[in-house]
């Protein structure tokens, strides 16, 4: 199913993977998954609650340019990654 948003078609997994990237650029430590699952879940609630987290736990394979898992079970904006030179 698709959401139009702007005159552009944008399908649940592209919404709610742009609403994850979004609160990740705004958390420099990081967010544990269920406080990003609970805020995509606050922002969007006419999406299923099973769509979000299955979404969400597959954010850092599908989006692996914007989103990395430091340590089980925390999410990251790439943008916060510490250089290990």
């Amino acid at each position: 199913m698709a959401i139009c948003n702007s005159q552009i078609m944008t399908t649940k997994r592209e919404l709610i993977e742009a609403k994850a990237i979004e609160f990740l650029k705004n958390s420099p430590q990081g967010m544990r998954t269920s406080q990003l699952i609970k805020a995509i879940q606050d922002s969007l609630p006419d999406v299923h609650p099973k769509t979000i987290n299955g979404i969400v736990w597959l954010l850092a394979e599908k989006r692996r340019e914007e989103v990395y898992k430091p340590h089980i079970g925390i999410f990251m904006h790439v943008s916060f990654r510490e250089d290990i030179s």
